[in-house]
């Protein structure tokens, strides 16, 4: 009966909660002082100049600017707030990762199991609904939980509250496991309110706001078939909300790693097909350096019908002799064979004085401070020639897209 009360008290203010007299309009871009940052740290040269030429443009929304998971540096990914900051920043694409419940519905989660991290289901009754409830570190032992959106139906998800994604692994109480957000982020934004959001109320609300959708179908942490629910019927469901809302094939972007799902878009559904985006981080044994080693090659998805790819940032870039950043190999094979390539993600790496982190493996050695993150994204345009930019802060990529007429 107590979780039945807290159910149905919090879902009596979830539409007060959702949509607000605040949200972002089509014609609301609002940048604030972040680029103008990053030009500053930019070394003196040509880029430089030619970013601080815009420093007065009115900035308008762009497709080139991609919100990843909203506006997830400093908002709860896969919230209202977020998707809203993004829209505000001019994204002109926004991402929902799509998961589902133990009912089968579709959510906006990053992975189908990380709601120990992203939300506050650990101090909620629902806590005991999770495949495993936080044990706290002990000696060797770390801290640890699990908790899936398939452990709940669609009406327990929505008395849920986003968090900052994070969870300390070496933390003895579930205070210190909770609250543990990077030092570069901030818990300003999603300390009192993080409103989780269906796929269906995020078609509503990215629409609302002029934006475009590409939603990645998340794979999930359960056995497929769920319940008589197999991946196809998954893969369609999640097509089939975009047609029943009446958005266009042409404003989707539908992403997966799974290829399988791509081909399936391509054959059942060839219209979102054309627009399916293979996402790739490098799988073992494979090198952006040496094209032997990409399997699939560039042409055999090309024949297989993808038209877009999309690797992370650290694939489609590496450095020349001088230290110059120059298109991998990876790059050139997927141009010459006519995908067109999306790159992900700016903005999810903190200061970048130390060399970057994972996003920046291949040009490690000439990432010193954060001006490289805006030398990077003018290469992966001009030199790679990538049709779009995910990023955790879209304002930056908004910026950088405006002021080259992109």
């Amino acid at each position: 009966m107590r979780l039945k009360a807290f159910i149905g008290a919090v879902l009596m203010t979830a539409s007060v909660l959702f949509f607000t007299p605040f949200e972002a309009s089509a014609d609301t871009i609002e940048l604030g002082p972040r680029p103008y940052f990053l030009v500053e740290t930019l070394k003196d040269g040509a880029l430089k100049n030619k970013l601080k030429s815009c420093a007065d443009m009115t900035f308008k929304r762009t497709t080139f600017s991609i919100g990843h998971r909203g506006a997830a540096m400093m908002f709860a990914e896969h919230t209202a707030q977020s998707y809203q900051a993004a829209g505000r920043m001019g994204a002109g694409i926004i991402e929902c990762d799509v998961t589902f419940t133990k009912d089968k519905e579709l959510v906006c989660r990053h992975s189908q199991s990380d709601l120990h991290t992203t939300t506050n289901i650990l101090k909620t009754p629902l806590a005991d609904k999770c495949t495993k409830t936080f044990t706290p570190a002990n000696g060797d032992q770390k801290a640890s939980a699990e908790c899936r959106t398939s452990d709940i139906t669609l009406a327990e998800f929505k008395t849920l509250k986003g968090k900052m994604d994070a969870a300390d692994n070496s933390a003895t109480t579930l205070d210190d496991y909770m609250n543990s957000t990077a030092n570069w982020r901030t818990d300003l934004y999603a300390a009192s309110r993080g409103t989780v959001m269906t796929h269906k109320e995020s078609i509503q609300l990215i629409k609302s706001m002029g934006a475009k959708f590409t939603p990645e179908l998340k794979t999930p942490s359960v056995d497929m078939p769920f319940n008589g629910f197999s991946q196809e019927d998954y893969a369609q469901k999640m097509i089939d909300e975009y047609k029943a809302a009446g958005i266009p094939a042409s404003d989707v972007w539908a992403q997966s790693f799974n290829l399988a799902d791509i081909q399936y878009w391509i054959k059942h559904e060839p219209d979102f097909g054309k627009q399916a985006v293979y996402l790739y981080e490098g799988e073992e044994g494979f090198d952006p350096l040496k094209p032997e080693t990409f399997k699939p090659s560039m042409t055999e998805l090309k024949k297989m019908g993808v038209n877009y790819i999309a690797p992370a940032l650290w694939i489609m870039v590496t450095t020349d002799k001088n230290g110059k950043i120059i298109p991998s190999p990876y790059a050139i094979e997927a141009k010459k064979a006519g995908l067109n390539m999306i790159a992900w993600t700016l903005e999810r790496s903190g200061p970048l004085k130390t060399g970057g982190g994972w996003y920046y493996q291949s040009i490690t050695d000439v990432t010193k401070d954060d001006g490289v993150m805006l030398e990077l994204l003018d290469v992966l345009t001009k030199d790679v020639g990538i049709k779009g930019m995910f990023s955790d802060w879209p304002a930056t990529v908004t910026y950088y897209a405006n002021c080259m007429g992109l």
